[in-house]
């Protein structure tokens, strides 16, 4: 399995990076990645690689506008940046991407958006979500580890690791990213109530140590999901799940798949 230079995709007037894996005809849903506050494609590292070989899934991984490869920003993150995100721009992406069945695979600010799209619009053609350290509301814990991060960026060296990813916008970003996030006005940013209108199957991943919220998250979603929702929490293990215990994290996305791919044949069967 060979994966495929970056592409660019043409999305509401902005070029955003994008890369496929796996096979692009593989018969089943595209997995769709949807990365963190300060991510980008190339921080997904070999995840994307691993998960098309290990799930026999296509997978797809775009970079949002002010991230990675994509282009920067051209005016202030709102409050309600990701349900721009979830509303109007992933639509968009899955539209030009030609995807027509996908599962939503997001981490952190990329959960929270899969949750916003799937949740406040109905969409056939998502099938499933797995969400890796989902933001609900804000918790003193998140905007601690923010203000953890802001420290590091500008004092410990977090600025030129960044700068491999986001290029000569880095600063820009991660000024627009830490400014929203810290500013009073997003202390009240909650979705609980965009939760409800969820009706795919959703796998929630959160590691026990995660510096940018508690277990409260999932439980909180896991109270309000009107579907089947499976839960992995990982001891010894932060933020990022994928990149802390990899081998679990795919184990139980490969599991999901399998159980969500059986589902959806029985239907079809039953129909």
């Amino acid at each position: 399995m060979s994966d495929s230079e970056k592409q660019t995709l043409r999305v509401n007037g902005c070029n955003l990076e994008c890369q496929w894996f796996g096979e692009r005809d593989s018969g089943r849903p595209v997995l769709v990645l949807l990365h963190e506050g300060l991510g980008c494609i190339a921080m997904w590292r070999d995840f994307p690689a691993r998960l098309a070989e290990l799930t026999g899934c296509t997978v797809f991984v775009y970079s949002r506008q002010g991230y990675g490869g994509s282009d920067p920003f051209d005016q202030d993150l709102a409050v309600d940046f990701m349900h721009r995100e979830g509303r109007i721009v992933l639509p968009a992406v899955l539209d030009a991407a030609g995807i027509d069945q996908a599962i939503l695979m997001g981490h952190s600010d990329g959960a929270s958006i899969a949750i916003i799209h799937t949740g406040e619009q109905f969409d056939d053609r998502i099938m499933g979500l797995v969400l890796l350290a989902p933001h609900l509301f804000v918790e003193p814990e998140t905007l601690h580890g923010i203000r953890l991060a802001k420290a590091a960026y500008e004092q410990e060296g977090l600025a030129d690791r960044l700068k491999r990813y986001h290029l000569e916008h880095t600063d820009d970003t991660f000024k627009r990213w830490s400014g929203i996030w810290l500013d009073p006005r997003f202390e009240s940013w909650n979705i609980e109530a965009s939760v409800p209108g969820i009706n795919v199957p959703v796998l929630a991943i959160m590691g026990e140590d995660d510096q940018y919220g508690t277990l409260a998250q999932i439980n909180v979603l896991a109270d309000l999901l009107p579907t089947k929702i499976e839960k992995a929490v990982f001891e010894a293990c932060g933020h990022s799940p994928h990149l802390e215990n990899p081998d679990a994290t795919l184990a139980s996305i490969k599991l999901f798949i399998k159980q969500l791919l059986r589902q959806a044949i029985s239907c079809r069967t039953e129909h």
